[in-house]
């Protein structure tokens, strides 16, 4: 039988004891029936409010369902669902009965599907039915798949979920899983590339969830949580899943898109007191007028990730909102935020420090630790980390050496030990020989009352040497013209360094981002 995971807060970090029997699902669950909390709302969603011990039947049932179904220990199931309790469900469902869980992206194309679907050799695909059209014709020619299952709906001739957990026993033992065993895959953004599956182990929750969540973040049993970020992204599966439900509070689902609509709408009827979002959803929530203060709705955390959170954009925040945002940075093979300030040490226009619980380091090319101040790749150890890429040696001992896991970011630490983005590694410019960061730059432009959203790209200029472009969305009712471009540069000029200007503006009414709310800045280059 499955054992429960052993927890001491009074030291720092926590110390973590996980027993060698472990199953993640069973710990999720099971320990908030046993602290009595089968009647507390686990997850109120868009079709209503789900109990911690409705919860627990919903997942019993669901992983009794793909048992029936065929799925055998270690076993792939591809969720390709949108959030609700039903997401929840399967996802614990089929890790408790020993299968491995995929949620992956509900905004990606057929062809994508279709890659997921022969690469991750998944015998059961589960399928909100509101993307039934664009995923049914990746159903084809697969030689792996066996049974496909819908969820939220019916489709002739597919198997409903609903169907299948209503027969479904709602009993369910967990499987003889260990804490090293696989429960779940991720997959990467494919921008550079096709998707990689991040393969992640069964102690892998718990870990972030009480190093982050709790440590950090000072996650609650009353909390009511909400996330923008959606629950198939390695930050949204701990924001809105994984983190309430091991300290026992209640998450806010929503399936629709997060836009500034959808989530203002949740935040003045759900008033939830932790917020997830990414940098450009706060920068379009300041620019509306109906941006509640936090105290009207008893919000008192928030928190940022994705990307980097400029400075100016923090501050206005805070100034209008009243409560600080927590700026972080994590990835899907660490599975969550694993550098981050925290509450009361705020420094906006950093990261803060590595999560108690982790250690970072900052090398150049050749591997060696880099002086304060300058800029290398930043390297993360920690709990959590992905063991690999699914069949994907090569990429797998790029990113993953021995315990440390390069991120692909670049960053600097400042004389106070504040961790300071400076880009992506293949986002940095060169200008005159020297290295420019375009999230600086970005910050500078973003700190002048004219800009929206802005992106920094590389361009050549007519010697070929490549210089600063900025591509601006202005403030609404703002015009983009010659004037405005030689006001920001100028502003920069005065802020930065005078040769880390952009030598080029230009104005557009939106800029490309991917699901989760990033700028692709690949798309705003001249080669692109």
């Amino acid at each position: 039988m499955a054992g429960f995971c052993e927890i001491d807060r009074t030291a720092r970090p926590a110390a973590i004891r996980i027993p060698r029997d472990f199953n993640a699902a069973h710990d999720l669950i099971q320990r908030n029936l046993a602290a009595g909390r089968a009647d507390k709302t686990a997850i109120r969603d868009d079709n209503g409010t789900h109990t911690y011990g409705e919860l627990a039947v919903r997942t019993n049932r669901a992983g009794n369902a793909l048992r029936a179904l065929g799925m055998g220990m270690e076993q792939r199931v591809l969720m390709i669902m949108l959030d609700s309790v039903d997401f929840a469900a399967v996802f614990l469902g089929a890790i408790k009965a020993g299968g491995v869980a995929v949620p992956v992206n509900t905004l990606l194309t057929t062809a994508d599907y279709a890659y997921m679907l022969r690469d991750s050799r998944a015998r059961i695909a589960v399928v909100s039915a509101a993307l039934w059209d664009k995923i049914a014709p990746a159903l084809a020619d697969q030689p792996f798949l066996e049974h496909v299952v819908v969820a939220g709906g019916e489709i002739p001739e597919t198997e409903g979920l609903d169907g299948l957990l209503a027969a479904a026993s709602d009993v369910l033992n967990p499987a003889p899983t260990t804490c090293d065993d696989v429960a779940f895959w991720l997959y990467t953004s494919g921008s550079t590339g096709q998707p990689k599956a991040a393969v992640h182990l069964q102690s892998h929750i718990v870990q972030t969830a009480e190093l982050y969540a709790v440590g950090v973040l000072g996650i609650e049993e009353t909390d009511t949580v909400f996330s923008a970020a959606k629950l198939f992204f390695a930050y949204g599966l701990g924001n809105a899943l994984t983190f309430p439900l091991h300290v026992g509070a209640t998450a806010v689902l929503m399936a629709e898109r997060p836009t500034p609509d959808s989530i203002l709408s949740r935040l003045h009827a759900e008033r939830p007191s932790i917020f997830y979002g990414v940098p450009t959803l706060y920068a379009a929530l300041l620019a509306r007028d109906d941006l509640p203060a936090g105290e009207a709705i008893g919000l008192r955390r928030c928190v940022s990730a994705g990307e980097a959170l400029p400075a100016e954009l923090g501050r206005r925040w805070s100034t209008r909102v009243g409560v600080d945002i927590l700026d972080g940075i994590g990835s899907t093979e660490m599975l969550h935020i694993f550098v981050s300030v925290s509450p009361g040490d705020v420094k906006y226009g950093t990261t803060g420090k590595p999560v108690p619980g982790y250690e970072a380091r900052i090398v150049d090319d050749a591997g060696a630790e880099v002086a304060q101040g300058e800029v290398g790749d930043l390297l993360v150890s920690g709990p959590s980390g992905a063991i690999q890429y699914w069949n994907n040696r090569e990429k797998s001992a790029a990113t993953f050496e021995g315990r440390w896991t390069r991120t692909g970011d670049k960053y600097s630490r400042d004389e106070e030990g504040y961790y300071v983005y400076a880009g992506r590694s293949d986002d940095m410019l060169k200008v005159g020989g020297i290295y420019v960061s375009p999230f600086e730059v970005e910050g500078a432009l973003i700190g002048h009352p004219a800009v929206l959203e802005v992106a920094v790209v590389g361009r050549k200029d007519e010697n070929g040497l490549v210089k600063p472009k900025a591509v601006v969305v202005p403030q609404a009712g703002t015009v983009g013209d010659d004037a405005l471009a030689e006001a920001l540069k100028e502003h920069v000029k005065a802020t930065l360094a005078p040769y880390k200007y952009p030598r080029w503006v230009e104005f557009a009414e939106a800029l490309p981002k991917t699901a989760t709310g990033k700028i692709q800045r690949f798309k705003l280059r001249d080669d692109a």
